[in-house]
């Protein structure tokens, strides 16, 4: 089949990655076709792609594996998956489309496990519930999307929510001292003539917070930026690494069953957790598969440096820091 996908004309300075035939040939090795009735075993699928339906596939995973399960499922929107095309519907249409794989997805999850279920404004009340009737919600992300599309007769669109949930509200985990953020300080106090509360660096003032539940420092994957990829509905690195590093612990397992290009997967690689992904798209997880090789030289993430979150707005500092982290590695 001809891959039209890859054959686009792009600019010199354009990253969004793309596949040689020869690449493909090689990647699609990696990936696991499994057309038995047969449970797969742990080992089996440990840091694994594995090819096919939801539906079909998810009765094949042991149940209690995953400490982390991302779920980024299609929102209630008409939109095209190059080939696959998801049809909105009425509300309690796509509530029962969600409960037609949710509980089973949520079988996957340890008992002490976290899972993160991802949508937007017009999906949320539909996640909302079918969370509520299979987990303890905990808390409810908002984050910002800061592209789209403005719009002459509504407010543009440019949030989207994270809906956080646990099986147990006393028994999970959360490392929030991994996910604090590295802020410039714009009106810096003093006390007895020093910082209070934050850093003075020759780069600027700085002062480590506690995250929030609305975050505002994401960039969408665009063309000039390595992890981008022609995957419409792809999630920032640096998103998914929040959520992996507040809630998986080193050597954990992080599960997506919705795994697109392959963003859960490579951030988990990239941060010393293991992963397995369900995709049903051969193009999408070749894609995920060469973000995945490319994982093992580089594990750098957008806006994540010496392990602090960054604003946006400190992005030269971030560049230098990197830079110089590149340079000892070498």
């Amino acid at each position: 089949m001809k891959n039209t996908l890859n054959e686009k004309i792009r600019a010199g300075r354009n990253q969004t990655l793309t596949l040689t035939e020869s690449e493909k040939s090689v990647l699609s090795e990696r990936l696991l076709i499994h057309n038995s009735a047969r449970i797969l075993t742990e080992e089996e699928i440990i840091n694994k792609t594995i090819i096919g339906n939801l539906f079909t596939t998810i009765d094949l995973i042991p149940k209690g594996i995953a400490d982390l399960i991302i779920i980024d499922p299609p929102y209630n929107l008409t939109k095209d998956f190059h080939g696959f095309t998801f049809k909105s519907s009425g509300s309690n249409e796509y509530i029962e489309y969600l409960r037609s794989w949710f509980p089973k997805v949520v079988s996957i999850l340890k008992p002490e496990g976290t899972l993160y279920l991802c949508g937007d404004w017009k999906c949320t009340a539909a996640l909302q519930q079918v969370m509520e009737e299979n987990l303890i919600v905990l808390n409810r992300i908002t984050w910002q999307r800061e592209k789209g599309r403005g719009a002459s007769n509504n407010w543009k669109n440019c949030m989207e929510d994270i809906w956080f949930g646990v099986k147990d509200p006393k028994n999970y985990y959360f490392d929030v001292d991994s996910v604090k953020t590295k802020r410039k300080v714009l009106a810096p106090y003093k006390v007895n003539g020093k910082p209070k509360d934050w850093e003075e660096t020759e780069s600027g003032n700085f002062r480590i917070t506690y995250p929030s539940n609305f975050w505002d420092d994401i960039s969408i994957p665009y063309w000039s930026m390595p992890e981008n990829t022609d995957h419409p509905t792809q999630k920032p690195e640096k998103l998914i690494a929040k959520l992996i590093l507040a809630s998986c612990p080193k050597g954990g397992i992080v599960f997506d069953p919705f795994l697109g290009s392959g963003t859960s997967s490579v951030v988990a690689k990239k941060l010393g957790r293991n992963y397995i992904g369900i995709e049903m798209n051969l193009e999408y997880a070749l894609w995920a598969e060469k973000r995945l090789q490319n994982a093992d030289t580089d594990t750098s993430i957008q806006g994540y440096i010496d392990d602090v979150f960054w604003e946006r707005n400190t992005l030269s500092i971030q560049k230098k820091r990197s830079k110089i982290r590149l340079d000892i590695k070498k």
